[in-house]
């Protein structure tokens, strides 16, 4: 396992962190995995040497965060690894169960951390711009959870460019503690994260680690045209079938297979290792149901990608429309 900085924290991750939205509560998602099933995932990735995690306060409201925090505490020692949770949406019935107030954010804070059953997490996300809120307020919020000690670290997930830019520049402003990564949704057949997120992370030195690195599966080549339901969470992902599946999108998987059998590697590995060899590229966060999807994640870093190879694999590409953050 390679490991780099996350963006100017100092924290070293590992290239790929694993996402636990998928180990949780099917009645939230049916195709989520119960603890029982997603626990042998979270001790492999161990295994692997992966010491980065994601998950999120509403993944099936707060079980996958459960989950990870006993996985985590069963097979490893905690300093050894990086957690990273998130807040925004909604997790009750009151008015200020939601959002990115300062009230909402340290009532979000205590509960994530009882249920990860730890004192602090490494990396504390806004999962959403809240636009109802000042983000003075969120950025002296999130301020205040740092320098208590209950998180190292925050970051930042899918917003408009000049939105994030507005956080960095509050933060500045006020001397309150600036955003050290960037979650955005970035793959081969939504990239309209380059025109201005991906070079503004670079410019200011903020880790990117995109979500959906295989578009919900799409890139795995495992789907037809006129096909879209190849998989239990995709016969149940509409917000999949709004993000994707254009003629071009279906003719850039074309090309990733094509490679892939070149190389003698899976579909998912090429996708993967287009993006791994992307500068400024922190860490993919992957998801596996199956374990062969964790193992073909690891084994994508071993796969390298000429110029000619990555041009290959860009050369279709189409606009989209904004996707994934509203």
């Amino acid at each position: 396992m390679e490991y780099v900085g996350l963006g100017k924290s100092g924290l070293n991750v590992s290239r790929l962190c694993l996402g636990v939205m998928s180990y949780g509560s099917p009645e939230w998602r049916p195709w989520v995995l119960t603890e029982e099933e997603g626990r042998p995932f979270i001790k492999r990735a161990l295994e692997f040497g992966i010491n980065f995690f994601d998950t999120a306060d509403m993944y099936s409201l707060g079980k996958s965060e459960e989950i990870l925090g006993r996985a985590i505490k069963d097979f490893a020692q905690r300093d050894r690894v990086v957690i990273a949770t998130k807040v925004f949406y909604k997790m009750g019935p009151g008015p200020n169960d939601q959002g990115l107030s300062h009230k909402h954010i340290m009532d979000a804070i205590d509960n994530s951390l009882r249920r990860l059953g730890t004192d602090y997490v490494d990396l504390y996300q806004i999962h959403r711009w809240d636009y109802h809120t000042p983000i003075e307020e969120t950025m002296e919020a999130l301020h205040d959870v740092v320098k208590s000690g209950k998180a190292r670290c925050i970051g930042a997930s899918s917003m408009f460019t000049y939105q994030f830019a507005k956080t960095l520049r509050v933060a500045d402003l006020h001397g309150w503690t600036r955003f050290v990564s960037m979650q955005n949704h970035y793959n081969l057949v939504y990239r309209e994260e380059e025109r201005e997120m991906i070079p503004l992370c670079r410019e200011e030195g903020i880790g990117i680690i995109p979500w959906s690195p295989l578009a919900r599966g799409f890139l795995s080549g495992t789907r037809k045209r006129g096909s879209q339901n190849a998989t239990p969470r995709e016969k149940d992902d509409q917000f999949a079938k709004d993000l994707y599946y254009q003629e071009a999108d279906y003719q850039i998987v074309d090309r990733v297979v094509e490679l892939a059998k070149k190389k003698s590697v899976k579909p998912a590995q090429v996708a993967l290792a287009w993006l791994l060899h992307q500068p400024g590229l922190t860490a993919p966060i992957v998801g596996a149901t199956k374990m062969e999807h964790l193992e073909d994640a690891v084994g994508a870093l071993e796969v390298k990608l000429s110029e000619d190879e990555r041009k290959f694999l860009e050369e279709l590409y189409v606009p989209h429309k904004v996707l994934g953050h509203q």
